[in-house]
């Protein structure tokens, strides 16, 4: 970019120079003058005037050389393409992806940063195993970074936005954010927090149930559940199957410490924690969002899971093993017609209610109520369930 500061004094010494030479020609002229008829004349007014020409003419050099290297880059000194396009990877890895529309920065930069609630910190260092330890300490690693949201579609009434947020693994992971409709119509308003997870690495669960949005917000719209935001991030990748991943290691859930810091900072959300925290999975993404209700009851003040299959031991033994001092509450919700889901469901139910520790305190809930003429209107109708709720409980909670 050319610099505006080298531009003025570059315009200066080149009309300096040119009024200087001019001068001394015309000096010149009249010492020729002078000699033709054998008359004495002052070389020096000539001889100042071409000096301070010569002295403009390397300024003006100097300075058009510096406003070159300033409008190309410079010549190996400035970032290259390389380098610009690795800065923009690692300013996305930290959770502050610049290219947002215009009028997202300042929708965002309107939530002051918010720091992750201790409980979330602490409930990692409550569990026995080292796989919470790990996340304790990542919990307080965690930076609370604003980041940069792109807007990207308005499905359901509300907005969806994306961004690239640093994950486990230490690299990028995408990450989408749905605001509803009340975010924008009331400006000081903080919400509480849904998480979606999704089933295959490498997606967010919106891509593997397109439909979510429209049920949420037809469950908000009809004024059957408070408001809330819903985080879609990435499903972690390592594993054909991230849901039996976080039965077996909560740890491994794609809602770590770096995404509750970001998003509460980049977003007006409460506070992280079992007040305003819940979960939600659909279809394959249900045993991920029981896992995560059962295993962090002190994160997650409710978790629904839609039309799952389930790992019965590896859940009932997740729920055992969870932090002391607080109970799960969990919807389980399949279709009237879906037999397999409602088995599957009610299997979960009687193992937690014998199983010992945290897991029999558990609170499930099992909606098998809902029928419709296909399977797409009674997986919307359980997402409208499900949301309400999500939104009820947290209400309690709060």
């Amino acid at each position: 970019m050319v610099r505006p500061l080298l531009v003025i004094p570059l315009l200066a010494a080149a009309i300096g120079g040119l009024w200087l030479a001019r001068g001394a020609l015309q000096r010149w002229r009249d010492l020729q003058s002078a000699a033709t008829y054998e008359l004495a004349g002052d070389r020096w007014p000539m001889l100042v005037r071409a000096g301070g020409a010569m002295v403009c003419g390397v300024c003006v050099t100097a300075l058009t050389l510096l406003t070159a290297l300033g409008a190309f880059g410079g010549l190996g000194h400035g970032p290259s393409s390389t380098d610009r396009t690795e800065s923009a990877v690692d300013a996305a890895a930290a959770g502050a992806w610049s290219g947002s529309a215009p009028g997202t920065a300042g929708r965002q930069q309107a939530a002051p940063p918010v720091a992750t609630e201790p409980a979330a910190g602490a409930a990692g260092a409550a569990g026995a195993s080292g796989a919470g330890a790990a996340g304790a300490s990542a919990s307080a690693a965690a930076p609370a970074v604003v980041s940069r949201f792109d807007s990207v579609g308005h499905p359901g009434g509300g907005e969806l936005l994306q961004s690239a947020v640093l994950g486990p693994d230490g690299k990028p992971r995408n990450v989408r954010v749905w605001l509803p409709a009340q975010y924008a119509k009331e400006p000081n308003a903080r919400f509480p927090v849904v998480v979606m997870h999704a089933a295959t690495p490498g997606k967010t669960a919106d891509a593997e149930v397109p439909d979510v949005f429209e049920g949420v917000g037809a469950a908000l719209q009809a004024g059957r559940a408070r408001p809330f935001i819903l985080v879609a991030p990435e499903a972690p990748n390592g594993t054909a199957h991230p849901c039996e991943l976080v039965a077996a290691a909560p740890a491994a859930v794609a809602d770590d410490a770096a995404l509750r810091t970001t998003i509460a900072a980049s977003f007006r959300t409460l506070q992280p924690g079992p007040a305003s925290w819940g979960t939600l999975g659909v279809d394959g993404g249900a045993p991920c969002a029981a896992a995560a209700g059962l295993s962090r009851p002190d994160l997650y003040g409710a978790a629904a899971a839609v039309s799952g299959r389930y790992d019965t031991a590896a859940l009932t033994q997740t729920g055992a093993e969870a932090p002391a001092g607080s109970a799960a509450k969990l919807l389980l919700a399949a279709a009237k017609g879906d037999a397999a889901g409602i088995d599957a469901a009610r299997k979960l139910q009687a193992s937690l209610k014998a199983a010992p520790g945290p897991a029999a305190k558990a609170e499930v809930r099992i909606s098998d109520n809902v029928q419709d003429y296909s399977a797409d209107r009674e997986r919307l109708r359980l997402v409208r369930q499900a949301a309400q709720f999500l939104a009820e409980a947290l209400a309690k909670a709060s």
